[in-house]
């Protein structure tokens, strides 16, 4: 699986995260429009509404924030916009485990070829994802208000942020390819074994 697909569903959050730093009210409606325009790109090449599990959570995120944003320009809520960013992906994550949707099942359905989808290994393998891109989503939401609580230096956010994508990042490129080794590993004894 290329990280290169997962990474993809971030570019709204990404953009919305750079425009914010000028005015959180433009961060959402271009966290919106990207959302938007990506979603469209993937419905137009037939990707299905269950690969989109991260998409339409970040539509609904931004539609919520940015009618915040625009009926209460002064609320208090621009000053924590990245915790609840955070604190969104992180609910996404969890909850897409719990109702046994993981986001990146879509992901890596469009990344590997029909005949492996139902084995259960591949579930099993982006299960495992899933709750590392969780757990890094929560380390930063944690991270990021606890910092703000203390008036903790920049740079401890930003080792936050480091630390909690680079490491589930890293995890989604590594873990596949151990998991299949592991599995071919087993299939080659199973075969080996005399009958």
């Amino acid at each position: 699986m290329g990280i290169v697909g997962y990474m993809r569903g971030f570019v709204p959050w990404i953009v919305a995260g750079v425009i914010s730093s000028f005015d959180w009210r433009w961060g959402a409606l271009a966290g919106l429009v990207s959302a938007v325009l990506l979603l469209a790109q993937d419905l137009r090449r037939g990707v299905g509404l269950d690969a989109l599990i991260l998409e339409i959570s970040t539509i609904a995120y931004f539609v919520v924030f940015g009618a915040i944003s625009v009926a209460r320009p002064d609320s208090s809520l621009k000053e924590h916009t990245d915790v609840i960013s955070f604190v969104w992906l992180g609910a996404t994550a969890w909850g897409s485990m719990a109702v046994r949707r993981p986001f990146t099942l879509g992901i890596a359905k469009r990344q590997t070829p029909r005949e492996y989808w139902d084995m259960p290994e591949f579930v099993q393998v982006n299960n495992h994802i899933t709750a590392a891109w969780g757990a890094g989503f929560t380390f930063i939401a944690v991270s990021l208000a606890v910092a703000g609580a203390v008036d903790a230096p920049a740079w401890i956010g930003i080792t936050a942020h480091v630390i909690g994508l680079v490491g589930p990042a890293i995890f989604t490129k590594v873990h596949p390819e151990r998991a299949q080794a592991r599995l071919l590993a087993q299939q080659g004894s199973v075969t080996a074994v005399p009958r």
